[in-house]
């Protein structure tokens, strides 16, 4: 199955969860946030949002500077 990640077009397994495109991302504790297909999707719901054919996943990282 084909998605967008960060622009990026990947091939992922069926039946993959935001939370499972999180972790191959980043190990960051916090500090992120997740839009599928231009809607965020809630921290709680990673683990049950599932992916569909060419979904848009945009996975953002706080970062702090000075």
């Amino acid at each position: 199955m084909d998605v967008i990640i960060n622009g990026e077009r990947r091939e992922v397994s069926p039946r993959t969860t935001v939370e499972e495109v999180v972790r191959s991302l980043t190990q960051a504790p916090g500090g992120v946030a997740v839009a599928l297909n231009d809607e965020v999707v809630p921290k709680a719901g990673w683990a049950t949002t599932r992916l569909g054919d060419d979904d848009r996943v945009d996975v953002l990282t706080a970062v702090q500077g000075g």
